[in-house]
């Protein structure tokens, strides 16, 4: 009888800005519904002594996919929300078999944005894979090439410590290009050419941001008939030393501009919710306001029991607040 072999193999690919924000959305669906069904499996499990089975949580899943809430979880693949169910369980049986601790909840800082395609979610032919929800193949870098026949039955994709986030791609190079600069000495022709240099890898980085928020606001624009964002003060942001380079590389207030001259072109709808708004302290569910909550606090439960993931209770509440003005 032949025997199958399965074995993992680790390649680096390069998304396209639509991949991007797919998979992005993907990560944020697939933190949610794990943070959302432990909760609920933790509540079970010490207020009435019972155990949640896997069946019972992804009946669970579709019944919230059918509330006005939670429906953006349809937007995304299935495949990926029910391994993590899955993973879920897995964790489940190994703490009850004292194999492990307690399941952990994800944060979005700290635990490491992935989802699971079984091969239902993925086609792989003639050496290329594309996975659910894409229209094209994965731009992968074959470091070295897959065995003679090998089939592909699981893919998983993460997000590396980098990211996509086009500033940290360029950072060595920034950071390179600034310490030649100033090695070279005043008025000489070496330091010149060092500026040149310098001056090309932020027009890179500059380039990059820019046509990202381009393809980024004109689909939201093409896709919507009205955009609602939330006024932010950015400059008081970036006086955060933590947050600073993340802020400026997203570039909220260039993309804020974009979304209100490509509104008025398309004959959209921008609303603006107001910068005082309590959109990550209100909870969704019940509409209870929580007290003080740093920007480190990324996942929080309210007393209603409802477990919320920071920046989507944030985009539920803005939403709400957008209809109720209507």
């Amino acid at each position: 009888m032949a025997q199958v072999v399965k074995r993992a193999y680790r390649y680096r690919f390069h998304p396209t800005s639509e991949q991007a924000e797919e998979l992005a959305r993907t990560f944020g669906c697939v933190r949610l519904v794990y943070n959302k069904t432990l909760a609920e499996r933790t509540r079970a499990y010490t207020s009435e002594g019972r155990r949640i089975s896997y069946a019972e949580s992804s009946a669970t899943l579709t019944a919230w996919k059918k509330t006005d809430e939670l429906a953006f979880l349809n937007e995304v693949s299935s495949v990926p929300l029910q391994q993590a169910l899955r993973h879920l369980q897995a964790a489940f049986a190994h703490f009850f078999a004292r194999r492990a601790r307690y399941p952990a909840f994800k944060s979005r800082e700290k635990s490491r944005a992935s989802a699971e395609y079984t091969r239902s979610a993925f086609t792989w032919r003639d050496g290329r894979l594309t996975l659910a929800k894409m229209r094209q193949p994965l731009d992968i870098v074959w470091s070295r090439p897959l065995p003679q026949g090998a089939q592909p039955s699981t893919v998983t994709v993460s997000k590396d410590a980098a990211g996509p986030e086009h500033e940290r791609a360029d950072r060595r190079k920034l950071a390179r290009a600034q310490r030649d600069l100033a090695r070279k000495e005043k008025g000489s022709a070496n330091r010149q050419k060092a500026k040149l240099k310098l001056a090309r890898v932020h027009a890179r980085i500059t380039d990059r941001r820019r046509d990202f928020l381009h393809k980024l606001t004109t689909r939201l624009v093409r896709e919507n008939q009205t955009v609602v964002i939330e006024d932010l003060t950015v400059r008081n942001l970036v006086k955060n030393h933590g947050l600073a380079r993340a802020v400026c590389d997203a570039s909220w207030r260039q993309m804020r501009s974009m979304l209100e001259y490509k509104a008025a072109w398309y004959g959209r709808e921008l609303i603006v919710i107001d910068r005082w708004f309590p959109s990550s302290k209100l909870c969704s569910a019940c509409g209870a306001l929580q007290g003080e909550m740093p920007l480190a606090v990324r996942v929080w439960q309210c007393a209603c029991g409802a477990l919320h993931d920071r920046d989507v209770n944030a985009a539920i509440n803005i939403l709400a607040a957008e209809l109720a003005e209507r």
